[in-house]
């Protein structure tokens, strides 16, 4: 058991995105899904709340109501080994209404807040050569999804 959960605010589509997000993460799983009546911000409503996991980490996500919203203050990273790993989950997450961000980050069709982030991204903008790795990172903020073969092309360029 782990000491920290996720724990994740919706309007009412908590069930749908706990949904959206075991059916694009392999190994997950939604665990369950308990409704209290009468008990949501206003006396009469019904707050939601849903247990599920992600590739071996907990969440919850709660239906409470539109009180609060997501935003870019909080966003959760997906560490990707190759090219074909970017684009499926920057494909997935945006699909049906989701956007794109700089930098590799995106918002999906709820406002949450993802960034997807090959590997080779942290490795070639740690190289002690400093002139690489100004050049990764120039690369990198011109980008929206992150293209793995520029990234190299800006290392090796000079």
């Amino acid at each position: 058991m782990k000491k920290i959960t996720p724990f994740l605010w919706f309007d009412n589509q908590a069930l749908e995105a706990a949904r959206l997000y075991v059916s694009i993460f392999k190994n997950s799983k939604i665990h369950g899904s308990e409704k209290f009546e009468n008990s949501g911000p206003n006396e009469n409503e019904t707050v939601q709340v849903v247990s599920f996991e992600l590739d071996g980490q907990q969440f919850q996500a709660m239906n409470a109501g539109p009180l609060f919203k997501f935003n870019e203050a909080i966003s959760f990273t997906v560490d990707c080994k190759d090219q074909a790993e970017v684009d499926y989950y920057w494909n997935s997450l945006i699909a049906d209404g989701g956007e794109e961000s700089q930098c590799g980050w995106l918002k999906d069709k709820f406002g949450l807040s993802w960034q997807i982030i090959p590997e080779q991204l942290t490795r070639l903008m740690s190289d002690p050569d400093p002139v690489k790795s100004q050049r990764v990172m120039h690369a990198m903020l011109h980008m929206k999804k992150i293209d793995i073969a520029k990234l190299q092309e800006s290392y090796n360029a000079g």
